[in-house]
């Protein structure tokens, strides 16, 4: 059983316990009204009442209700780069390719089964929070447990999350500027996206020119919104192809099953925790940029 735990601070001095979990930890009502009818919630190790008066450095635990059982996840035993790691959330550094997640047209090898592996409990569930294409590295978060989820997926497009892109891209491209560009998918068995100014959902990508390289310029991107392939789309769209992406540009026999886009930096404003993290372009896309 999952067991969430928060430490009072000076300012909730006087607070009642229910005020604290409904904002600080985060719970919905009816989930503390679960947590009290199941004598889950406690202060300093001793069961509470929702009107209980918080002081300065009461401990709080709130044991969570086990996951609804999940299909078994095969796990695969290769290295994982875990780059960060607390109770309720890991950051990875995926490297490509690699798919995220299992589906019909992927089994082995994928992230999962390797995180699988990685927790070595039969109960695991991927609960990925920004998901990278096969084709893409970097960082990405996953939330351990149902909880957390939740209370990520809510900061997810907000600036308290922030999820910054480093690609190269073909041809010039200067200065900084946004991509307002809605995204429709081509059609319902394709994968493939594209700007439709009529069908489109809304997608918004800023970007900022880090600088030219011979035939590629390296562009630092930040999302606004999180559609499928919305990168590659809208950069695909003014003109400027993320290089050796097959899908929306041209394939590159040096990058074999990727193209240059890479999940840079994550960045985390959470309760109790500040998280900023940064991911190097991997060597192989590094190259590209060298060989001018």
């Amino acid at each position: 059983m999952t067991t969430l735990t928060r430490t009072a601070q000076p300012k909730d001095e006087g607070r009642k316990l229910k005020y604290f979990v409904r904002s600080d930890m985060g719970m919905s009502y009816h989930q503390f009204a679960s947590l009290k009818v199941r004598g889950a919630l406690t202060v300093n190790g001793a069961p509470a009442r929702a009107n209980h008066i918080l002081r300065d450095g009461d401990v709080v635990c709130a044991a969570l209700p086990e996951d609804a059982p999940a299909l078994a996840v095969e796990p695969e035993f290769e290295p994982v780069s875990i780059v960060y790691e607390d109770g309720d959330l890991l950051i990875v550094d995926k490297p490509a390719p690699l798919s995220c997640q299992r589906s019909p047209r992927q089994s082995l090898p994928t992230l999962e089964n390797r995180l699988a592996a990685y927790f070595a409990d039969p109960a695991f569930v991927f609960r990925p929070l920004n998901r990278l294409d096969k084709g893409t590295s970097g960082l990405m978060a996953v939330a351990k447990h149902a909880h957390s989820y939740q209370l990520f997926q809510k900061l997810l497009h907000t600036d308290r999350f922030v999820r910054e892109y480093l690609a190269v891209v073909e041809g010039r491209v200067e200065g900084a500027f946004s991509i307002d560009a809605p995204i429709a998918k081509v059609g319902e068995a394709s994968v493939k996206r594209t700007v439709d100014l009529q069908n489109g959902k809304p997608s918004v990508t800023h970007v900022r020119a880090e600088g030219c390289f011979g035939e590629y310029s390296l562009v630092r991107l930040r999302l606004e919104t999180g559609r499928t392939h919305q990168i590659r789309v809208h950069l695909s769209h003014i003109g400027h192809p993320v290089a050796g992406d097959f899908l929306y540009g041209h394939e590159d026999a040096r990058l074999p099953g990727r193209f240059a886009l890479h999940s840079a930096r994550i960045m985390i404003d959470a309760p109790e925790r500040r998280i900023d993290l940064a991911s190097p372009l991997p060597p192989e896309l590094q190259m590209l940029i060298d060989a001018r």
